[in-house]
């Protein structure tokens, strides 16, 4: 099944870098969201960067969805992996297998961004339920 839900970025506090050197540095974000559409939910995000010379970044991040995917209750985690460059960006993001809770329970898939030309998110999950 195909979940398409815009959202908006409720909240993205960025630490100070932790760590640089020669110019990389790698640092912490905190973010919340909210979804509405096929997905009516907020999540959390716990995000680690790696910002590096030249405009190039990576990021790893667990991210809890907390609401309904088509009417079904409950929660599931995302595994974010991506990096980003000036010219292209890459990224996954799987379901954490036994993350799903409630009448998200068995829930199995990935979720990617699209960003319109005004800046508008839309996240779209293909997923299955077991």
């Amino acid at each position: 099944m195909q979940a398409v839900a815009p959202f908006t970025l409720d909240a993205f506090d960025q630490s100070e870098p932790h760590d640089t050197v020669d110019g990389v540095a790698l640092a912490r974000a905190a973010i919340t969201k909210t979804f509405s559409g096929d997905i009516d939910a907020s999540s959390t995000v716990d995000m680690l960067t790696a910002m590096g010379a030249g405009g190039g970044a990576g990021y790893v991040a667990l991210e809890r969805i907390t609401g309904t995917v088509h009417g079904r209750a409950g929660s599931f985690v995302l595994l974010h992996a991506g990096t980003m460059t000036p010219d292209d960006q890459w990224a996954t993001w799987p379901v954490v297998p036994g993350s799903g809770t409630g009448d998200l329970a068995g829930i199995r898939g990935e979720g990617r961004i699209d960003i319109d030309a005004e800046g508008g998110h839309t996240f779209t999950l293909e997923y299955e339920i077991a």
